[in-house]
């Protein structure tokens, strides 16, 4: 395998931390950037590479909510000396109902498991990732159209949030965004705009977390060129600084309610990437 250069490195890493926030789908874009790099004799990123550029998007995340974190952690422990106290209060304070919202959330992850590797290898199918961008923008075009909802933490339902995960577990196929999938159908269970947001982003980190576990096992077996970290960290760092400004963004799109513009773009690069598909097959 050819060395990552510099530029690849922080061009993939512009991808990951844009397409991760954004509703664009972050799997479909380095698919498409690894099928792009492929046809130029450029080989594709590193299993291990692929870890840390989402462990830096889940730095980001960090450091946008870093205060509904913080008060996560704190109602954590307290909820924990409650319980042993015979204490807990009703109702449950916003960030500890928070926390049982994001483990219901999460549940619906286990079902995809046992098919995990048949999933991410959908990735290999440029056909496949291209058809699901086109999906990924109905769905957020249909997000714009759905009534304005008002429910919080403080409201939200066990089966909301189970709903919203069960859309998270649909957005492990490449092409599919998750941001996008999860907001969308946090607007469907009438979630408040800028809570949907937020909460996509807050569930997302025990996903992230859950998969690069598994990945990172995988990419060690595989090997990993030590020399190039150096490198890799630098792909990292552009991920981290460019996902945060993207949920930055999006923090000020959401009350607006037009993630439709991203829809736009969805479909284009879809029908893009399958005209590409279709030409260079015609060619050879």
């Amino acid at each position: 395998m050819e060395p990552l250069s510099l530029l690849t490195a922080i061009v993939l890493g512009v991808i990951q931390g844009v397409s991760e926030f954004l509703p664009i789908s972050s799997s479909g874009h380095l698919a498409i950037a690894e099928y792009l790099l492929g046809e130029t004799g450029i080989s594709a990123p590193p299993d291990f590479f692929d870890v840390l550029l989402h462990l830096g998007t889940l730095a980001a995340v960090f450091a946008a909510y870093w205060s509904d974190i913080r008060d996560m952690f704190h109602e954590f422990f307290a909820g924990i000396g409650d319980l042993a106290h015979r204490s807990t209060p009703t109702p449950l304070p916003p960030a500890r109902r928070m926390i049982f919202l994001i483990i219901v959330g999460t549940l619906p992850l286990f079902a995809v498991l046992p098919i995990r590797r048949q999933i991410q290898g959908l990735g290999d199918n440029i056909y496949f990732v291209a058809v699901a961008l086109l999906v990924t923008g109905c769905l957020l075009f249909a997000s714009d159209r759905v009534r304005r909802g008002r429910k919080t933490e403080r409201s939200a339902t066990m089966l909301d949030v189970l709903l919203v995960g069960v859309g998270q577990a649909v957005a492990t196929c490449p092409g599919i965004s998750r941001s996008g999938t999860t907001i969308t159908a946090g607007c469907f269970v009438g979630f408040e705009r800028k809570f949907a947001v937020r909460f996509s982003f807050l569930m997302s980190i025990p996903a992230v977390l859950g998969a690069n576990i598994l990945t990172l096992k995988d990419a060690l077996e595989t090997g990993v060129n030590w020399g190039e970290v150096p490198v890799y960290l630098a792909g990292v760092l552009a991920a981290a600084l460019v996902g945060y400004a993207c949920i930055r963004l999006l923090k000020m799109i959401a009350d607006k309610g037009r993630f439709g513009w991203f829809a736009y773009y969805c479909w284009a690069m879809g029908a893009l990437t399958l005209a590409l598909v279709f030409v260079r097959n015609a060619a050879a």
